[in-house]
């Protein structure tokens, strides 16, 4: 803990996933299960917490994150004398990379913990794995702070950049850290000056703390994260995993279909017809572009609507009812501009 006046605040949410207790109580408590037959039916709260949490559907895209950054910490686990080899996830928003991140961030810390049962407790064993938001506006100390507030490293207003660093840098060598996932990197901007400090201080990071980086962010290859002399040192060690949004159809396949029947089935509703989602997949994507997180949050939004009101299932007419997150609007507004505005929506 952080003590003394002049000590930098820190979150009050002691079970954020950006703090080491809040990662490791993510990683081990388990997932959301969808109904199994046989099983008692549900309450009502268990099932309003059910659809708010809902499950993780593994894509091709989170399998290829699994596997890529599997080998590339076998890769670089001998590799000392320079940085080891990295990966970038990027992607429009809302295409699930976040929850892709965390994904394999547990999967990281379960197996290792499998191993060694005893994790991280003041930092006494190993710590698999650290997840870090880049921070708005981050400058290098911001940033450096946010390394050192996962592991509950003090530090203070007065230290420097440079303490900070070498104190995240020996703790997380103690802590052997295995995995640092690294969100919001398209915060990141090496053309100016203080956002330059801070990618001189991440390829620091990098050679000084012997883990895999794995980094995610918003169209990361458009931004300026890879432009210039520094984005040319980080597109040479990274390699890229592009989650963009489903396609309708691809060939013979129709990949968006088949992802929201794997959601269709996760559901716990008294009344919901199977199959009904599946045939409204030209809806649905015209709704959500075809985004795994729009699309998520639509489903989780009907479901709850649909216990509250006692229907217990979706239709197109209560899908319609939602007004779901801006981009989304923006993407299926054109389709629908000459449309009635259904009752509950209201046009912007």
């Amino acid at each position: 803990m952080v003590s003394g006046q002049e000590a930098v605040p820190v979150s009050a949410e002691p079970a954020a996933v950006t703090t080491w207790q809040g990662f490791e109580a993510f990683a081990t408590t388990a997932p959301p299960a969808p109904p199994t037959a046989g099983a008692p039916q549900r309450s009502v709260d268990e099932r309003l917490a059910y659809h708010s949490a809902f499950v993780t559907i593994r894509t091709p895209a989170v399998d290829a994150l699994a596997r890529n950054v599997r080998t590339l910490m076998i890769l670089g686990q001998h590799q000392h004398i320079t940085a080891r080899p990295s990966l970038i996830v990027t992607g429009p928003a809302t295409t699930g990379k976040t929850t892709a991140l965390l994904e394999v961030g547990r999967v990281c810390h379960l197996a290792h913990t499998a191993r060694s049962p005893h994790p991280g407790i003041n930092h006494t064993a190993s710590v698999p794995v650290a997840y870090v938001l880049v921070p708005p506006a981050a400058s290098a100390k911001t940033l450096a702070a946010e390394f050192a507030r996962y592991l509950g490293i003090p530090t203070t207003i007065r230290m420097t950049q440079a303490q900070i660093t070498t104190a995240v840098c020996t703790t997380y060598a103690k802590a052997s850290v295995k995995l640092v996932l690294i969100d919001e990197i398209h915060r990141l901007n090496p053309h100016t000056t203080t956002g330059a400090e801070t990618a001189d201080l991440l390829k620091d990071l990098t050679e000084r703390i012997g883990a895999t980086f794995v980094y995610a962010g918003i169209d990361v290859t458009r931004s300026e994260l890879f432009s210039g002399v520094r984005g040319a040192q980080l597109a040479g060690r990274a390699s890229l995993i592009d989650f963009s949004a489903f396609p309708a159809r691809l060939g013979e396949q129709e990949p968006f279909k088949e992802l929201i029947t794997l959601m269709e089935q996760a559901l716990d509703l008294e009344n919901h017809k199977t199959g009904s989602l599946p045939r409204l997949a030209s809806y649905l994507h015209e709704r959500t572009g075809g985004k795994i997180g729009s699309l998520s949050r639509l489903i989780r939004h009907a479901a709850i609507d649909a216990i509250c009101d006692g229907s217990e299932r979706i239709t197109k007419t209560s899908l319609e009812a939602i007004q779901l997150d801006h981009l989304a609007e923006e993407h299926y507004r054109p389709h629908t501009r000459h449309s009635p505005t259904p009752p509950g929506r209201s046009r912007r």
